[in-house]
């Protein structure tokens, strides 16, 4: 029998397939929803009654389990969903932006990231910032999945950071500041299983 001559391991993917691979692996985790709840279902039909409202145990529930978990959560959730959105929009915005942009300066640690109040300050603006969130979560998935977009390059304005650091970053931050928007809404019992 006549062997025949191997030009590659039937293992070898073609490295543009690869990125490809990556690239939708990447837009999927921004995009959230895989292995817990997505942006979408964290923010719809939150009830605006409680957008600025922060969890706290009420004394009357305080048996011995309220009292240890009492203890244990120090008495109240520290955020209002409100304080939570802005702080996911405001922070995915810095990290598209210094993405994106040399010119871009980002606000300052930590009071730059956070909101002034717990509740927003009119009824559009929980519209606004779930918004504008959704549209930097989407210009942030588009640069990803654009083959143009170098994710391994260092970016020049940073210290090391590249676009792949950067999108991994931002899935982690959103996944965890959304668990604590689901969180909180199962604790203020606006939560629908």
């Amino acid at each position: 029998m006549k062997k025949r001559k191997q030009t590659g391991s039937a293992n070898s993917i073609d490295a543009s397939q690869n990125h490809r691979s990556l690239r939708e692996h990447i837009v999927s985790l921004l995009r959230g929803g895989s292995a817990h709840a997505n942006f979408n279902d964290a923010v719809a039909g939150f009830p605006a009654e409680l957008r600025g409202r922060r969890f706290a145990i009420r004394e009357s529930e305080s048996t011995l389990v309220q009292r240890r978990r009492a203890k244990a959560a120090t008495n109240r959730f520290p955020y209002s969903a409100w304080e939570l959105l802005e702080h996911l929009r405001i922070a995915q915005r810095d990290i598209l932006e210094f993405s994106r942009s040399p010119r871009h300066i980002s606000p300052k640690w930590p009071s730059g990231y956070w909101p002034r109040a717990a509740a927003p300050p009119n009824p559009r603006a929980w519209d606004k910032s779930v918004q504008s969130f959704k549209a930097d979560l989407r210009a942030m998935q588009e640069l990803v999945a654009d083959p143009n977009t170098d994710l391994f390059a260092r970016i020049p304005h940073g210290d090391g950071q590249t676009i792949l650091r950067e999108a991994l970053l931002l899935a982690d931050h959103n996944a965890y500041h959304i668990g604590q928007l689901v969180l909180l809404r199962k604790l203020l019992g606006a939560w629908k299983e």
